[in-house]
């Protein structure tokens, strides 16, 4: 009859173990649900088109974008310049995009020039998208970089403007791009 109450202990250690272990392992075990991505997503569809046409693999692709006022105020003109990598085998940063910014590109200069010798001139990236899976970029999985003044680049929180930024890129000059070549 000593051996009862140690059967109960031990009998009640067992279940209080089993509580915890099941209360912690359960939100372990639980997958978190994301949500569909719409058929018409542009970072679907730049992956499907990477995938299709180009084996799921694109490496040091430079791409001349669009054109912008001085974020300062004054009347100078710049063009952002795009280096996009993607890779459909890694987990995180499938898509990356890097961009930095050269003075506005005259025609002469167009012809004389690549994209990547653009690039290069532009010296520090201004930011770099890092996109893991379809959908609107802020996902799980994604990753905003920004530089602030002469520094390199570091975290920074998606806003939307960065949302509108990242799409832009994508919708008005990558696709395009990939899809003609």
């Amino acid at each position: 009859m000593e051996h009862e109450p140690m059967k109960h202990r031990l009998g009640t250690m067992l279940c209080v173990w089993l509580a915890v272990a099941g209360g912690v392992a359960a939100p372990l075990l639980a997958k978190e649900k994301t949500p569909p991505v719409d058929p018409n997503d542009p970072t679907l569809r730049l992956f499907q088109a990477l995938d299709n046409n180009r084996g799921g693999k694109l490496t040091d692709f430079y791409l001349i974008a669009d054109v912008y006022k001085d974020p300062a105020g004054g009347s100078e003109e710049f063009q952002h310049i795009l280096k996009a990598e993607y890779d459909k085998n890694r987990l995180f940063g499938k898509l990356q995009i890097c961009v930095r910014s050269v003075g506005k590109i005259l025609p002469d200069q167009m012809k004389t020039y690549t994209a990547k010798e653009f690039y290069d001139f532009g010296l520090m990236d201004q930011a770099k998208y890092m996109k893991s899976e379809p959908g609107e970029f802020g996902r799980g999985g994604d990753m905003y970089l920004r530089a602030v003044e002469d520094r390199p680049l570091a975290s920074a929180p998606v806003t939307d403007e960065v949302r509108k930024s990242y799409e832009l890129f994508v919708t008005q000059h990558l696709l395009p791009a990939i899809e003609k070549k």
